[in-house]
C-alpha cells in the first residue's frame, strides 16, 4: 500500500501546452523533490499516415503562437517549412512507454518535446523517435521492433484507462494517486505558483 501521494502528470509530448507546462513541472519537481511523479500518456492523436490539412496546420501553429505568448516558452517554427506534419502523436507515447521500462521515460518524454518543438524534427516519424533512443543509449532495433509492437500499445492503452478514470479531456492535467484511489487535481495549463498550492491543499486533506 503507497504511504506517500503520488502527482499524475496527464500529458501528451507532442501537445503544445505540455511543453509549456514544462518549467511549472520542474519547478513542482525542486519544491517537492520527494514526491513522486507518474506520467500518463494522454494520447491526443492516434497513428496516421495523412499530412496535416491547411486548417489543421493554421490551428496547430496558431496554439504554439499563443503557447507562447502565455507561458515564454520558445518554438522553433523551421518545423513547419522542414517537416511534413502529421496529426499522430501515439507513437511518440509508445515511445515513452518503451523507454519507461529502463527508467527514461522522464527523459524520452523531454527528448521528444525538444526534439519537436526546439530542433525541427517530427516526432510522428519512426527515424525521429529511433534517433532519440540510440542518444538515451537504447538499442535502435530492439526500439524499432518494440515501437510497433501489440504489448507496447497495450501498455499505453493503461495509460489511456487511467486518464479516462480521472476524467481528463484536456492536456496537461494532474491527478493524485494515493492508496490505489485516483483524483483529478486540474484540467488545463495552470501557473507554478496555483500548482504548488494546489498541491499543498491535496496533502493537507
Amino acid at each position: 500500500m503507497e504511504t506517500k501521494a503520488r502527482l499524475l502528470y496527464v500529458a501528451d509530448p507532442m501537445c503544445s501546452w505540455c511543453w509549456g507546462f514544462a518549467p511549472i513541472l520542474a519547478h513542482f519537481e525542486a519544491c517537492f523533490p520527494n514526491t513522486s511523479i507518474q506520467i500518463v500518456l494522454g494520447g491526443l492523436a492516434p497513428d496516421s499516415t495523412e499530412p496535416m490539412g491547411p486548417d489543421m496546420r493554421a490551428y496547430v501553429q496558431q496554439a504554439w503562437h499563443d503557447v507562447g505568448t502565455q507561458t515564454g516558452v520558445e518554438f522553433n517554427f523551421e518545423f513547419w517549412e522542414q517537416c511534413v506534419p502529421r496529426r499522430s502523436t501515439w507513437p511518440a507515447c509508445r515511445a515513452v512507454v518503451i523507454a519507461r521500462r529502463f527508467d527514461l521515460g522522464g527523459a524520452m518524454f523531454r527528448e521528444i518535446q525538444k526534439a519537436y518543438y526546439l530542433q525541427a524534427q517530427n516526432p510522428s516519424d519512426e527515424e525521429t523517435l529511433a534517433n532519440l533512443a540510440e542518444t538515451l543509449g537504447m538499442d535502435r532495433a530492439a526500439f524499432v521492433q518494440e515501437l510497433h509492437a501489440t504489448a507496447t500499445q497495450m501498455e499505453l492503452d493503461v495509460d489511456f484507462e487511467i486518464r479516462r478514470s480521472l476524467g481528463v479531456t484536456s492536456f496537461p492535467s494532474l491527478g493524485v494517486a494515493y492508496q490505489g484511489k485516483l483524483e483529478l487535481l486540474h484540467s488545463g495549463w495552470v501557473n507554478r505558483e496555483e500548482v504548488v498550492h494546489l498541491w499543498q491543499q491535496n496533502q493537507k486533506k
